[in-house]
């Protein structure tokens, strides 16, 4: 993996991520495929709206089909279909956001499976091992992101036990030395500023190509999530990629953007648009509201996608309230669209060394989406 820093236009960023399957222009969004696809869209689909890279959960793959499955049909891109970059997350998360299925100790965390019930041990080096088996370019180690609040004790147990388990990470993945597969490191610390920069320091002591701001979308109010990323990201290496796991909305990416992260995902397009609710330029819109009844705009007048220039509001109402499949199918193809054409508008706003003015603008029209929700899983 080679990461290239091309513009900055103030702390915002302009790059190119270069792995074994393809390039990455950065900043980017990361459609999330948690099985190997995204929830009601094919591959082509993406691809045709701009998607450059697919994220998957190195977890719930080792549930269903498995590791050696995948690997004996020859690794996540030729099982999937997917050519391009692929990101494996590594159920870290899932320590946070199963609490009833799993068991945390030292040695890694115990998960009953939501497929079967069977109960298996994830470590640190078992995770990476499932990882490489998956042959994904960028890999996430193991990590522990505690819930909100948490008391400090606790917020320190987790960040040293995230520090001990990457470099045990890191050690096996050096040890397999399999090519094209390069892992991150996860920093957290959740809303203290003690514990991120701890965090901070003892991960970018060691060699990772990569780094990622973990521990957000947790419960905290949106006021600490974005101190939080203002805190960590300006001091994250600056020749490396950073990576904002999980989340967020399209305000939260701009933030972000400014304060200088590379790499999002989160599953709120897909999620959202099965339930019926659209992203677009001038804020959320829910169209099941009887509004939209005899409405035939399309959903976003300034929208390019194959939704918006085929159909219209009425008709994409029509198709929630008959619980036709292709409603969430078009408001998911959507909303996918809508946040790659965000990112790619950030890029080049940033070459123009006009972000600010753009993000701007940008929020202007959009409005406050601060009482949207952040997903959980896919």
């Amino acid at each position: 993996m080679q990461f290239k820093l091309l513009h900055a236009n103030g702390p915002a960023r302009l790059g190119r991520l270069t792995t074994a399957h393809g390039c990455i222009d950065t900043p980017a969004f990361m459609v999330v495929g948690t099985l190997g696809t995204p929830k009601g869209l094919t591959l082509q689909q993406i691809r045709d709206h701009g998607a450059q890279v697919l994220l998957m959960n190195a977890l719930h793959l080792a549930w269903r089909p498995g590791e050696e499955r995948v690997r004996g049909l020859g690794g996540l891109h030729r099982f999937s279909g997917w050519d391009g970059p692929i990101l494996t997350d590594s159920g870290g998360y899932q320590i946070f956001s199963l609490p009833g299925l799993r068991k945390v100790s030292e040695e890694g965390a115990e998960f009953a499976s939501p497929v079967d019930g069977s109960v298996r041990a994830f470590t640190p080096e078992s995770v990476v091992e499932l990882e490489h088996a998956l042959a994904a370019d960028l890999i996430m180690p193991l990590d522990q992101c505690p819930a909100y609040p948490c008391k400090d004790e606790h917020m320190g147990e987790a960040v040293e036990r995230t520090i001990r388990w990457a470099r045990r990470a890191l050690d096996r993945h050096q040890s397999l030395g399999t090519p094209g597969v390069d892992l991150f490191g996860i920093i957290q610390g959740g809303g203290s500023e003690k514990w991120r920069q701890r965090s901070l320091e003892a991960t970018c002591e060691h060699a990772f190509p990569g780094f990622a701001l973990g521990g957000f979308c947790v419960g905290e109010p949106p006021e600490m999530t974005r101190a939080g990323i203002e805190f960590t990201a300006p001091r994250m290496p600056a020749d490396k990629p950073r990576y904002l796991m999980g989340m967020g909305r399209p305000t939260d990416l701009l933030a972000a953007v400014a304060a200088g992260v590379d790499l999002f995902d989160c599953t709120l397009p897909t999620r959202n648009g099965r339930n019926g609710t659209f992203f677009t330029s001038r804020g959320l819109l829910r169209i099941r509201n009887a509004v939209h009844a005899n409405d035939a705009r399309p959903v976003d007048e300034s929208c390019a996608c194959y939704t918006c220039r085929h159909f219209s509001r009425a008709f994409l109402r029509h198709l929630f309230l008959a619980r036709e499949m292709n409603a969430a199918i078009l408001a998911s193809l959507h909303n996918v669209a809508f946040y790659l054409k965000l990112m790619q508008d950030v890029r080049e706003a940033i070459r123009e060394d006009r972000f600010e003015v753009f993000s701007r603008q940008f929020l202007d029209r959009y409005g406050d989406d601060a009482a949207q929700t952040e997903a959980d899983g896919d």
